[in-house]
């Protein structure tokens, strides 16, 4: 399994389509133990691009605060399974957390964009 946590400034970026770069955790299925941790720097966020991305690096689950209905339903025709609703600043504890069963969430897409502290340029994309 491989869990994806999008981030800003390295910290958890509450939105998926704020994010700068993703935290990729290889995770063993059997023991539920995290093995490597890798950073990737995704393209020119645009309609459709990370979600693509992301499955492109191996993606199988992500973990965010909100995203776009749009990008929900592209993850869904994947395959990947996607944890919305999700807070916290520290990737690791959030993905140790969804491993030990114990994250809450809201499970909610996104509609609206204006609480949410993901960096400058946030609301200069198209969230999707």
């Amino acid at each position: 399994m491989k869990i994806a946590v999008p981030m800003h400034e390295g910290k958890f970026c509450e939105h998926f389509g704020g994010a700068q770069a993703f935290a990729f955790y290889t995770v063993d299925e059997d023991d539920r133990n995290i093995g490597d941790r890798l950073l990737g720097t995704p393209p020119e966020h645009g309609r459709g691009v990370f979600p693509v991305w992301l499955r492109q690096q191996g993606a199988t689950v992500i973990l965010a605060g909100g995203m776009g209905p749009r990008a929900a339903n592209i993850f869904a025709h994947q395959g990947v399974e996607v944890v919305l609703g999700v807070q916290g600043e520290d990737p690791e504890k959030i993905v140790r957390s969804y491993l030990d069963g114990t994250l809450s969430t809201t499970g909610e897409v996104c509609r609206d964009h204006g609480f949410h502290d993901c960096g400058p340029d946030h609301g200069a994309h198209d969230h999707n």
